[in-house]
C-alpha cells in the first residue's frame, strides 16, 4: 500500500485536485457510454439506465467509501456516501440556473422521476433506522446493509412498472422536454465490443481515480487536522459527485431535462448503498459510526430530495430568480447543512 501521507500535505492536495480532475474528464464520457449502453441492453431503459449510468457515475465514490472504510476512517466513508447526496441534489439546482428557458422541474417532471425520489427517501430511511439501532450487527455486518440492495432492486423494477404503467402521467406543456430512447435511432455506430472496451476503460480510471480521493483525503485529514466527517461531506464527496455536476449542466444546454435530473436522482439513489459497502469492509456495523452531523446531513439530504419532488408535482414555469422556489431552498438547505458541521 502507497504511504500517501509521506508525501506532504500540499503533495496530497494536488493529487487530490488531479484525482478530482479525471473523476470529472471520464466520468462524463462513462456516463454517455453507459448511457448508450443501456439503451442496447434491452433491460428496458428506466432500469437498464439506473444501473448503468447511475453505477457508473457513482464508481468513483463507491470506491472512495469502501476503501477508507476498510483502512478504518469510517466518517469519510459515511461523509463521501451522505455528503455526495446533499452535493448532488445541490447540482439539481445549479442545472435550473442554466436552463433559462423555464423552471427544470417544471420541464423535466415525470412521473419515474418523482418514483425515484421517493425510492431515494425510502432507502435513506433504512439508513437513518440503522444508525439508531446499530447493535443489530452480526458478525460486524447490520440486516440493513443487506435490506438496502435489496430494496434499491425492488425499486428498480417499480420503477419500470410506473414508466410501463403508464397510469398517469405530467401535463405536457409547451416547455415539456420528455427524452425517449431507441436502440434503432441510436447515431452511435460503434459496435457493443468498442462500446464496452471503452465502458471498462473510462470506468478503471474513475475506480482508480476514486482510490486515489480516499487516500488523500485520509492523508490531508491526518496532517491538517481537519474533520474527517467535514472533508468527507464536503470536498471528498464533491470529487466524487464531479461528472454529474458536468453531465447535468451539458445536458440542460441541449435540451435534455430529463437526464439532468432523473440520472441525479436515480445516480443519489445508488449512492445509499456505498453504506452497504462500506459495512460489508469495516470490522463493526459502519451505522454505529453515524453521528448527529451524519444524520444531520441524511436529514438535508431527504429535505432538499422531497422539495425538489414537490416542485416537479408543483410545476412552476417560473420562480425568484428566473429558478424554481425548491431550487432556491436547495441552494439554501446545502449551505446550511454545510454550517450546521462548521458549527
Amino acid at each position: 500500500m502507497i504511504d500517501f501521507e509521506g508525501f506532504g500535505l500540499y503533495a496530497n492536495i494536488a493529487l487530490f485536485a488531479a484525482a478530482a480532475a479525471a473523476i470529472a474528464f471520464a466520468g462524463v464520457r462513462l456516463s454517455y457510454i453507459a448511457d448508450e449502453l443501456a439503451d442496447r441492453t434491452g433491460l428496458g431503459e428506466v432500469v437498464a439506465g439506473a444501473l448503468f449510468v447511475g453505477a457508473s457515475t457513482s464508481l468513483p465514490g463507491a470506491i472512495t467509501s469502501v476503501a477508507t472504510a476498510w483502512q478504518g476512517f469510517p466518517s469519510l466513508a459515511i461523509g463521501n456516501a451522505l455528503g455526495g447526496l446533499t452535493a448532488q441534489t445541490l447540482f439539481i439546482a445549479i442545472a435550473d440556473v442554466f436552463y433559462r428557458r423555464a423552471n427544470l422541474e417544471h420541464a423535466a417532471a415525470t412521473p419515474v422521476a418523482v418514483a425515484q425520489g421517493v425510492l431515494l427517501l425510502a432507502l435513506l430511511c433504512i439508513a437513518l433506522i440503522a444508525s439508531t439501532i446499530p447493535n443489530l450487527a452480526i458478525f460486524g455486518i447490520h440486516p440493513a446493509s443487506f435490506v438496502l440492495p435489496v430494496g434499491y432492486g425492488f425499486g428498480l423494477f417499480l420503477l419500470r412498472s410506473v414508466h410501463q404503467a403508464d397510469m398517469w402521467r405530467a401535463t405536457v406543456t409547451d416547455e415539456t422536454r420528455e427524452e425517449t430512447s431507441d436502440p434503432e435511432e441510436s447515431d452511435d455506430e460503434r459496435s457493443n465490443r468498442r462500446l464496452w472496451s471503452l465502458f471498462l476503460l473510462w470506468a478503471a480510471i474513475t475506480a482508480i481515480a476514486g482510490f486515489v480521493v480516499g487516500e488523500t483525503s485520509i492523508a490531508i485529514v491526518s496532517e491538517a487536522g481537519l474533520s474527517s466527517t467535514l472533508f468527507g461531506t464536503t470536498f471528498t464527496a464533491i470529487a466524487n459527485s464531479l461528472p454529474e455536476l458536468v453531465t447535468a449542466i451539458a445536458a440542460v444546454r441541449i435540451g435534455a431535462v430529463g437526464l439532468a435530473v432523473g440520472d441525479i436522482i436515480g445516480g443519489n439513489a445508488f449512492e445509499v448503498l456505498f453504506l452497504s459497502l462500506a459495512d460489508f469492509v469495516y470490522p463493526q456495523s459502519i451505522y454505529s459510526e453515524m453521528k448527529p452531523d451524519d444524520q444531520a446531513t441524511a436529514l438535508f439530504a431527504m429535505l432538499m430530495v422531497s422539495l425538489v419532488v414537490l416542485g416537479m408535482m408543483k410545476r412552476d414555469r417560473k420562480g425568484p430568480f428566473n429558478i424554481g422556489f425548491e431550487s432556491v431552498a436547495v441552494f439554501v438547505l446545502y449551505g446550511l447543512s454545510v454550517l450546521v458541521l462548521l458549527v
